[in-house]
């Protein structure tokens, strides 16, 4: 007890101590811990920057799907050309032949996967 009052008094004593103590504690808070601190808000920051990113490439899909879905009201050989190349439709008579250029990465990683 008596180490304890000793450290009190000593902290009484030197005046700019409790001004230290406190800024230090006020920067931490503000910093660190508060609901509108310094991190939160360049972690927020990162997330919206996240979602704009987002939001552009989800414009873009959506020109090229409206400019495509206006081929498909206009133009016949459009959705055939879309069942052909997405969905590998055919005529009867008709063959089809899927060329896999990714097989050179998927026998490495099955050798990969076999060590």
């Amino acid at each position: 007890m008596n180490k304890a009052k000793s450290l009190l008094l000593l902290f009484m004593r030197i005046g700019w101590l409790k001004y230290a103590v406190v800024l230090v504690c006020a920067i931490t808070f503000v910093g660190f811990v508060g609901e509108n601190s310094w991190y939160r808000h360049l972690k927020n920051r990162r997330s919206i920057n996240l979602l704009e990113d987002e939001i552009s490439a989800l414009r873009l899909q959506y020109v090229n799907d409206s400019i495509t879905l206006r081929q498909m009201d206009s133009d016949p050989r459009a959705i055939e050309k879309i069942a052909r190349e997405r969905y590998f439709m055919k005529y009867d008579d008709e063959d089809i032949f899927v060329l896999n250029t990714d097989l050179e990465k998927t026998t490495k990683i099955n050798d990969e996967t076999a060590d």
